[in-house]
């Protein structure tokens, strides 16, 4: 089973478009004009509907969605959390350094057997 990814709002689809190269299957929510202008909590019921993993570092609004759909009946959408220092956003090399990681952590055996709640380190 190939795990689905949903880049949040603050990723370039040009990750996406490197990613889906590489043989992934990731969308960015930049490239879908329906998502650009969703809530959190409508993206986050989108993924869950969709089944996709959302990747964000908007860990202070996605993890309490996530942590309200798990002690409820609402489905599920899986978090790859990103910490902003890993992957600073004034740094010139970002967007290759997001992609080698997505791709690493795409490519682990049993990526699709994380948690609900996992890390990009």
């Amino acid at each position: 089973m190939t795990v689905r990814l949903l880049l949040d709002e603050h990723y370039s689809d040009v990750i996406a478009v490197a990613l889906r190269e590489r043989g992934h299957n990731v969308m960015s929510v930049v490239a879908d004009v329906g998502l650009r202008s969703a809530s959190d909590a409508e993206l986050f019921r989108w993924a869950a509907d969709a089944g996709r993993r959302i990747v964000t570092e908007n860990i202070k609004d996605f993890r309490p969605l996530l942590m309200a759909a798990m002690g409820s009946a609402e489905p599920v959408a899986s978090l790859l959390l990103v910490p902003p220092r890993r992957f600073p956003r004034r740094s010139g090399g970002r967007t290759n350094a997001i992609v080698v990681a997505l791709a690493a952590w795409l490519e682990k055996a049993g990526a699709q057997d994380r948690p609900a709640e996992d890390w990009l380190v």
